[in-house]
């Protein structure tokens, strides 16, 4: 089943468990709660109304008895008690079950009020009348009532029937045959509207799901331009975000394996070919000087071995493979016995190399790649500087870490190469022929700088302004980082 399918489905029976539980929690609690007394009340009342002029204030004046006036109430299947309003003792009891002087404890329901209609008829002047119910002492059954006082009177007229046994429940199967139509027509009409929610509902979820299987299809297919709209809810935007994210370093990491092709495959074609016509003129005796010829092809060949080493190496830097062999190393005096060395090159050039650093820098580092990082840059440095030219190292301490600048004044990288000069055989000198580099020592470098933790960038204002290698290193490489020695 399709995911819309699977959320149509799940709305559905979450409708129908959702009834089931109302229904069936309703079922008990009408069934536990008893029938309200409101009918009673105003059937009471209407007795009351059909009997209150006439009859009562006969009574009252002495024309009609109390045990006359309680028969013709009873022929209406109601009870009729006089009792004291000062003591609520029973002064008469038309049913003769209690006795004379008993005190009756009555409750007053004052959250029940008349309709206005009911009142019509009744011309008498009462003093109060109210509702509520007692419990016979007699027969220990409830019993429910309305209570008259005259104005005349200091006794009060309850007018009661039995309180009814029934429930909610029990009422509700009286009128069961005919609210069953209703309810059914209801019932359809429910359904009806939760099914086309249901289908609003689950479409609008699955139509961006399907968007994202689509997109992910044209990316497998190789069109890595697919993006999806961020728009809609915000974990379909991130999904989305996410989405387009991915398409992206998709799409930037399979334009650099193809520079990564082209590039060695034209490095390695140039040393070949150099290798090959150079010894194809050695068989054929064309070379006057067979000793420049075989210095040649052992240059090229020299070059090709380091290419394949540094190639390997980096390989094995990005898999992790490498065994950092970490020490205390005061990377201050480092970078200058590096300095030293490199400094005989840039006096040929005549570039003024200088090193502005604390007299002691102490990390927790593989030292044999630091030197290589380092030298790289500054080897970098020199090359691009030309004569004339000055490059300063600058170290200090920041964010418990040391931080190293190397600052030159050479040729500089274009704005939009930038983010590119760490990428394998990437060369910003294109023009060198075959004395230019393998294009790896960047490269290289920024995996020894991340295998410590370490973050490397590159500065420049734009070409003819020079450049800036900055390596940030921290005092204690995290855990992840760390290699056991081999």
């Amino acid at each position: 089943m399709s995911l819309r399918g699977r959320l149509f489905a799940t709305y559905f029976l979450l409708l129908f468990v959702t009834l089931a539980v109302i229904v069936g929690a309703l079922l008990v609690f009408l069934s536990a709660r008893p029938e309200p007394p409101q009918q009673s009340y105003q059937w009471l009342y209407s007795v009351a109304r059909s009997v209150i002029n006439d009859i009562i204030s006969s009574a009252l004046s002495g024309r009609v008895t109390w045990a006359e006036l309680s028969e013709q109430i009873e022929q209406q299947g109601v009870r009729l008690l006089i009792i004291d309003s000062s003591g609520q003792t029973v002064r008469y009891d038309g049913s003769g079950l209690i006795e004379t002087g008993t005190f009756l404890d009555i409750t007053v329901d004052r959250n029940y009020i008349p309709s206005p209609f009911l009142r019509r008829g009744m011309n008498l002047q009462l003093r109060q009348t109210f509702f509520g119910s007692f419990k016979d002492p007699s027969t220990d059954s409830d019993w429910l009532f309305i209570g008259l006082q005259a104005e005349l009177s200091n006794s009060y007229i309850l007018l009661s029937e039995i309180r009814s046994t029934r429930t909610l429940n029990d009422t509700l199967a009286e009128f069961g045959s005919s609210l069953a139509a209703p309810l059914l027509q209801a019932g359809v009409i429910g359904l009806v509207f939760a099914f086309i929610l249901a289908a609003l509902i689950s479409r609008q979820i699955a139509k961006p799901l399907g968007a994202v299987a689509h997109a992910a299809g044209e990316v497998a297919q190789g069109n890595y331009e697919a993006k999806l709209p961020e728009t809609g809810a915000s974990e379909m935007r991130a999904v989305a975000e996410a989405f387009n994210t991915m398409t992206r370093e998709v799409r930037s990491t399979h334009q650099s394996q193809r520079d990564f092709l082209a590039n060695v495959s034209h490095d390695l074609k140039t040393p070949l070919t150099s290798i090959q016509g150079y010894s194809q003129a050695i068989i054929d005796g064309a070379v006057h000087d067979p000793a420049t010829a075989a210095e040649v092809i052992y240059g090229e060949a020299d070059r090709l071995a380091r290419m394949v080493s540094e190639l390997t190496d980096l390989a094995s830097l990005q898999s992790g493979r490498v065994a950092l062999r970490l020490d205390r190393v005061d990377i201050a005096q480092l970078t200058r016995a590096l300095t030293e060395r490199i400094e005989v090159v840039a006096r040929k050039k005549n570039v003024a190399l200088n090193v502005r650093a604390p007299e002691s820098i102490v990390v927790t580092a593989d030292g044999d790649r630091m030197a290589q990082v380092i030298t790289n840059l500054l080897s970098n440095a020199v090359k691009f500087t030309p004569e004339g030219g000055h490059i300063d190292v600058v170290m200090r301490g920041l964010d418990n870490g040391i931080e190293v600048a190397v600052r030159d004044s050479g040729i500089g990288i274009p704005q939009d190469e930038i983010a590119r000069v760490f990428e394998r055989f990437y060369q910003i000198d294109k023009a060198r022929g075959p004395k230019r580099g393998t294009g790896l020592g960047l490269a290289i470098a920024k995996e020894i700088v991340s295998a410590h933790g370490g973050r490397i960038r590159a500065e420049s204002p734009g070409e003819g302004h020079g450049t800036t290698f900055v390596v940030w290193l921290p005092n204690i490489p995290p855990s992840t980082t760390l290699v056991s020695r081999p």
